[in-house]
């Protein structure tokens, strides 16, 4: 029984990265289908705006899969598509943060999304340094942190239509969001990887 709830939670979370990630890749296409206010986001800042996309999308596509630990004749597409991963990750966190710094938010939200970036790469480089020396019970714990701050692009395009609806004033709730995407994904994992030992 645990191992089916442990694969449905991983069916899901991958069907949701896989989604999320397939909505946001509009950004990328010659004439993305866009609200008035994304388009003005994109316009004003167009390059550092589809640097953090594709590789946001890229990580979410990949990210899900890289929990399976492949081995025998699939072990390069782990180790292929980890290499991915992590560029990805890499690229879209120091993208992010140029967003986070020049955001139009106010400098609370700009703060709660540049420590999203800064956590996004902590976590990443540390997953890739523990592949390299061999530690690889560290790697993959650092992997899962890593993925959860991935994760935070679902979190965030969940919590933003839910914050539109609500009475509460949307640039006060996305104010929270820039923190509630990231920060309770990144703890529940890390209460998980506590009981686990």
């Amino acid at each position: 029984m645990r191992r089916v709830t442990t694969w449905a939670g991983f069916g899901l979370m991958s069907f949701l990265c896989l989604a999320t990630a397939l909505f946001s890749a509009r950004f990328l296409l010659p004439t993305p289908f866009l609200t008035e206010g994304m388009a003005a986001h994109l316009e004003a800042r167009p390059a550092v705006l589809l640097t953090h996309v594709a590789g946001g999308v890229t990580a979410l596509a990949l990210g899900a899969f890289q929990l399976v630990t492949w081995r025998g004749p699939r072990r390069w597409w782990h180790r292929a598509a980890g290499r991915v991963y992590v560029v990805a990750c890499l690229v879209g966190a120091v993208a992010g943060m140029g967003l986070a710094l020049t955001t139009q938010t106010g400098p609370l939200a700009g703060l709660g999304f540049g420590l999203l970036a800064v956590a996004w790469f902590g976590t990443t480089s540390l997953a890739w340094r523990k592949a390299v020396v061999g530690e690889f019970a560290q790697h993959r714990r650092w992997m899962i942190r890593s993925l959860a701050l991935t994760f935070a692009a679902v979190t965030l395009r969940i919590m933003l239509p839910v914050a539109a609806m609500s009475p509460i004033d949307f640039a006060t709730a996305y104010t929270a969001i820039a923190f509630l995407c990231w920060i309770p994904n990144l703890a529940v994992i890390e209460l998980w990887l506590r009981l686990k030992g």
